[in-house]
């Protein structure tokens, strides 16, 4: 049977992880390491400044007193003895679409599995209330993952909408889309009058086009977007090139 390792960055106590858990049980053998809080946003960082703490809870879940990437970490790497087949992050309480993946502690964890050698998938739900939804989404993925052959160093941004499982339209292939600007900071006055500042809302969809993302799940779609870990701009580096060689 196949052993999964489960995460995420709304913590271990979070609806959509014990969703993804009881969608999953049937199918393979599985780990849970996720953070013992909140930490939506938190992207691919690692802590390096302090150890980490590792903690069972009566759930059979782990938690982990950081980051959903020091979690992935700690669930491969040598913690336990035998590694995962694959690392599934999710399921997330709202979308990762577009630019969101830069940010978001959901991709990261998968990010961190890709990293570590794993087959990597992050599940996000574009709301709050239908997880069994998203839960049988990734069930399924996972029951065909031995048939799927990506690049390496590559993983699926898997985003599903917030409807009953009859009422999804299909699965759509996707690129990601992009937002416009975000929203200025809040400003707001803590109880000493100091002034601090609330980070906005991300900006409003900028290219949302029939193949991107944004559009699939907004017309009922699942969306599968695969994504990879190289950021290089390579239809630009003849242009730097040039760039720099007319300053010699």
């Amino acid at each position: 049977m196949r052993r999964l390792l489960l995460s995420n960055d709304d913590g271990v106590h979070a609806p959509g992880l014990r969703a993804l858990y009881d969608a999953l049980m049937p199918h393979a053998r599985l780990r849970v390491v996720a953070p013992d809080r909140d930490r939506s946003g938190a992207s691919n960082s690692l802590t390096l400044s302090r150890p980490l703490s590792l903690t069972a809870l009566e759930s059979g879940f782990y938690c982990v007193d950081g980051t959903p990437a020091d979690c992935v970490y700690l669930g491969v790497n040598g913690v336990w003895d035998e590694r995962p087949d694959l690392v599934i992050s999710g399921i997330n309480h709202g979308s990762n679409l577009g630019d969101d993946v830069l940010y978001s502690g959901t991709v990261a964890a998968a990010m961190e599995g890709r990293n570590l050698g794993m087959s990597a998938i992050a599940m996000s739900l574009a709301g709050e209330r239908h997880f069994d939804t998203a839960g049988r989404v990734a069930a399924s993925l996972v029951g065909i993952a031995d048939q799927l052959s990506l690049p390496p160093r590559s993983l699926l941004n898997v985003n599903v909408p917030d409807l009953p499982w009859d009422e999804l339209r299909g699965v759509r292939v996707t690129r990601l889309g992009y937002r416009g600007p975000a929203e200025r900071p809040m400003e707001v006055r803590d109880p000493r009058g100091r002034l601090r500042y609330w980070i906005a809302a991300a900006g409003e969809n900028a290219d949302d086009g029939p193949d991107t993302d944004f559009a699939a799940v907004e017309s009922g779609y699942v969306s599968i977007t695969p994504l990879q870990l190289d950021l290089t701009r390579h239809s630009a580096l003849d242009d730097v090139r040039d760039w720099l060689n007319a300053l010699t």
